[in-house]
C-alpha cells in the first residue's frame, strides 16, 4: 500500500491547522469545544499519498477512519471480471473508512488517491474511546451515515431515471461542488477526473463519455484539457441535471 506517514507532531503547522479546521467543522465533532477538539488533533496520525497511491482494500482491517485534508480520494469497488464501480469521490472535509471502524468488520471497498492527498487518520480505539466521552457526538455520526445512505439511494435512482447526458450533467455539478441550488461551492468549478472515471462512476462507456463531452464542447458548456474539465455554462448543465 501506497503512503508516507508522519506523526502530527512532525507534519508543518499548516497542515496540523488544517486538521483542526476540519475536525471543528465536521458534523461529527463541530458541537466540541476547543480543548476537546485539540485534543483529538492530538491523537490524529497525517499521512500523504501520491496520486495513485492506494490507502486501502477491499477485505482489509478497518482498524482507523480518515479525513481529507487535500486531494481526493476514489471510493470503489471492482467486480472478479475487474470492472470497477466509482462509489463516491472524496473531497477535502469530507470522511471516510467510518464503517468498518464501527464494526470492526473488513473494508468493504477500494479508496485510492485520485491526486496528490493528506488525510488525517483517527485510530479505531481513539475514535470509540472518544464516544465514550462524548456520547451526543453520535448525532453526528448518525447524521453522516444517512447523509451517505441518501446519496446512494439519489444515484441510484440517477441510473434508472436519468439518460447519460442527465446523470453525467449532475455528476460534473457534484464534483465541482456545486449544490442541489445549483450555486456553486467554491469560484473553481473544475473536475480532474478521466473520461474512464467518469464512466466508472456514471455507468457508461469511456466512448460514450468521450462523445458527450465533446458535443458539451462544442456547445460552450464545458472546457476539456488534460483531463481536466472546466464548465463554463453552469445554467446548461442544470438543465440537463434537471435542476432547474
Amino acid at each position: 500500500m501506497g503512503g508516507h506517514l508522519n506523526m502530527a507532531e512532525g507534519i508543518g503547522g499548516s497542515t496540523l491547522e488544517g486538521a483542526r479546521r476540519l475536525l471543528a467543522t465536521c458534523t461529527l465533532f463541530r458541537d466540541l469545544s476547543a480543548d476537546e477538539r485539540k485534543d483529538l488533533v492530538a491523537r490524529a496520525r497525517v499521512r500523504t499519498f501520491l496520486s495513485g497511491d492506494t490507502v486501502f482494500l477491499m477485505g482489509s482491517l478497518g482498524d482507523s477512519m480518515m479525513a481529507v485534508l487535500t486531494g481526493n480520494i476514489r471510493i470503489s469497488v471492482s467486480s472478479s471480471e475487474g470492472k470497477e464501480i466509482v462509489l463516491a469521490i472524496m473531497q477535502p472535509d469530507d470522511f471516510f473508512g467510518e464503517l468498518a471502524l464501527l464494526d470492526g468488520k473488513a473494508r468493504s471497498a477500494d479508496a485510492k488517491a485520485i491526486a496528490d492527498c493528506s488525510l488525517a487518520v483517527l485510530e479505531r480505539r481513539d475514535v470509540l474511546a472518544f464516544f465514550d466521552r462524548h456520547p451526543s457526538a453520535w448525532l453526528g455520526l448518525v447524521q453522516v451515515l444517512c447523509r451517505r445512505l441518501r446519496a446512494i439511494t439519489e444515484r441510484t435512482a440517477e441510473v434508472a431515471l436519468l439518460d447519460l447526458p442527465g446523470r453525467l450533467a449532475k455528476t460534473l455539478l457534484r464534483l465541482a461542488g456545486v449544490d442541489q441550488d445549483g450555486q456553486p461551492a467554491s469560484p473553481a468549478l473544475q473536475i480532474g477526473l478521466s473520461q474512464r472515471e467518469l464512466g466508472n462512476i456514471v455507468g457508461a462507456t469511456r466512448e460514450s463519455i468521450n462523445k458527450c463531452l465533446r458535443e458539451w464542447q462544442r456547445n460552450g458548456v464545458i472546457k476539456t484539457e488534460n483531463n481536466l474539465i472546466t464548465i463554463k455554462n453552469r445554467g446548461a448543465l442544470k438543465k440537463l441535471a434537471e435542476l432547474d
